[in-house]
């Protein structure tokens, strides 16, 4: 495929992995040669198109600032690959626990298939009901237990659950972006005292300005309820898992990953 055909592809695509989102970019990016003004152009057009993958952020702040951007494109792109946030919850999830989450999280899930021995209650959002329940299927296909419960359930499926599991999309040093839904089960579980992980995975931590953009690009044209995303304030978990391990959220300082890239924040000429 033709690098601008390429990168078109990934502009035009929608939800999937965000490995695999930032692996077939940094690849398109890479086979460009753009001039600086090109690379400008293009990096803003991805960002528009996937206002809710940090990742893609990530990679693209990192890139537009950096001296090689294509060397950087492909180091990030092998960065991510070998994200091991998934290894992280593989060891440190309860054993047996049930285990409450939004949707069908690819972090969270991935660790959930290799665990196989949680119970798994997948909470079905109105974006992507028919994903909670083909992610269920998946699960029950590989013998671990898992139900999709409806929204109006959600209360009841925390209150039934040994933790609840936020996986974010992108993060500040005090908030979440997380799937719709999101908050009130962390805030349930918080009033109910079940404990709450937030997973932070590889290129998911922004500056703040840029993660106040991804919000703000996420809900222009919608009411507040009926977006895809939302903010989830991080002090409604317990703990935080990231590459460097699970740890306490009263003990986290959460640093940016990438450098502040003013040029996002401006729209490209479409």
């Amino acid at each position: 495929m033709h690098p601008i055909e390429r990168l078109r592809y990934v502009a035009r695509s929608s939800g999937g992995d965000q490995r695999m989102l930032v692996r077939e970019t940094a690849g398109a990016l890479r086979g460009l040669g753009f001039d600086p003004a090109g690379l400008v152009v293009a990096c803003r057009r991805i960002v528009e198109r996937h206002p809710n993958s940090g990742p893609l952020w990530w990679l693209c702040a990192s890139v537009l600032a950096a001296a090689d951007p294509y060397r950087c494109a492909a180091a990030l792109a092998d960065a991510i690959e070998m994200d091991p946030t998934p290894d992280v919850l593989v060891d440190g999830l309860p054993d047996g626990a049930t285990v409450c989450i939004v949707g069908w999280p690819d972090l969270i899930g991935e660790a959930l298939l290799r665990r196989g021995d949680a119970t798994v209650l997948a909470i079905e959002t109105d974006e992507d009901a028919i994903g909670s329940t083909a992610f269920v299927r998946r699960l029950r296909h590989a013998d671990v237990d898992a139900e999709v419960v409806p929204a109006s359930g959600s209360a009841a499926a925390v209150l039934a659950s040994d933790l609840v599991v936020i996986e974010a999309m992108a993060s500040s040093a005090t908030d979440l972006l997380a799937t719709q839904g999101s908050r009130a089960l962390a805030s349930v579980a918080y009033c109910a005292e079940v404990p709450v992980w937030a997973v932070i995975g590889r290129g998911r931590c922004l500056p703040t300005p840029l993660f106040e953009a991804m919000g703000g690009r996420a809900s222009t044209g919608t009411l507040p309820w009926e977006s895809d995303t939302e903010i989830v304030p991080l002090v409604l978990s317990n703990w935080v898992a990231r590459p460097d391990g699970v740890v306490p959220t009263a003990d986290v300082s959460m640093q940016p990953e990438c450098p502040m890239s003013y040029e996002l924040l401006r729209s490209s000429a479409m």
